[in-house]
């Protein structure tokens, strides 16, 4: 279930509950009408009560926007209503199931994907209108991430397992697809790949302690979707991918020249193998009434 926020896109922002047209009208001053693309702006969350409100704030440059709320215990639909929006809640434990269903309760031509620890900036803001405006066809855009670490900046060291550099997180409805996996899911794209200028900030940890809790909880839930696919990680290939991951975001990416931010990034990329191996083995060793430790 989710929960819908429509804005008009006059001065005073007024909340409709009306269904929206696929093209809205814009009057430009010249007594003439001109139609757009409308465009939703989608968020999941999932008990982000600190992080909500700054979130929506920076997404009323959309026709709307849709909130999906997963599992929530917190103030978020609360916050949410304070918007001006209705509340509809549900439960998805895979996260391309959320995702495929707060893009259902999408109604624009175009979707723009946020994360309530992310923000879009002005400057995005106004690239994403002038982009969907010119791009009658299919497309999906690449935008890049500006990834901070309790408000510090941080340029290199991210991929893969640690963070996007990069995410496709403008398309169609319908033109990304999530595969299953309670984490780092499969996804797959419709259309023409094209690449936007302008980044969205991302506050993705409040600390180093915070950026392994996050290690922790990701390594829980790809372990989680090994066993249930039945799978075994082999140690040779966690043991190697200690040293090639680690490498590739110190060296490769240029972690080292965060100091210990590029560090820890880099223990992050190299760790984050090995724990699933050793979740899933401990795991494998309960089952057949083992004992570890």
């Amino acid at each position: 279930m989710f929960l819908i926020l429509s804005l008009s896109k006059d001065a005073r922002r007024r909340c409709s509950d009306k269904p929206m047209d696929s093209t809205s009208t814009v009057d430009d001053g010249s007594n003439q009408s001109s139609s757009r693309a409308v465009l939703s702006a989608l968020v999941v969350a999932r008990n982000e009560e600190r992080q909500l409100a700054a979130c929506l704030g920076t997404l009323r440059f959309a026709d709307e926007i849709v909130v999906a709320l997963d599992r929530t215990t917190d103030r978020s639909a609360e916050i949410a209503r304070s918007f001006g929006a209705r509340v509809i809640e549900g439960a998805w434990p895979l996260e391309g199931e959320r995702r495929t269903a707060g893009v259902a309760a999408c109604r624009g031509q175009w979707i723009i994907e946020v994360d309530a620890d992310e923000r879009v900036t002005p400057g995005l803001a106004e690239e994403v209108r002038r982009v969907i405006a010119a791009t009658p066809g299919d497309a999906y855009f690449l935008i890049p991430i500006a990834n901070h670490i309790g408000g510090k900046l941080i340029r290199h060291g991210w991929g893969a397992y640690n963070g996007a550099a990069m995410r496709a997180a403008l398309y169609r409805p319908g033109g990304k697809r999530w595969g299953r996996g309670r984490v780092h899911p499969p996804v797959s794209y419709t259309g023409e790949k094209r690449v936007l200028i302008n980044p969205i900030d991302h506050f993705v940890d409040r600390d180093l302690s915070d950026l392994f809790r996050r290690l922790n909880s990701y390594t829980d839930a790809a372990a989680a979707d090994a066993i249930e696919r039945g799978e075994r990680p082999q140690f040779r290939s966690a043991f190697r991918r200690l040293f090639s991951r680690g490498w590739k975001s110190y060296v490769a990416r240029k972690g080292y020249r965060e100091g210990a931010y590029g560090v820890a990034l880099a223990l992050f990329s190299a760790l984050y193998p090995m724990l699933i191996y050793l979740k899933v083995t401990t795991h494998a060793d309960g089952a057949r009434g083992g004992k570890v430790g």
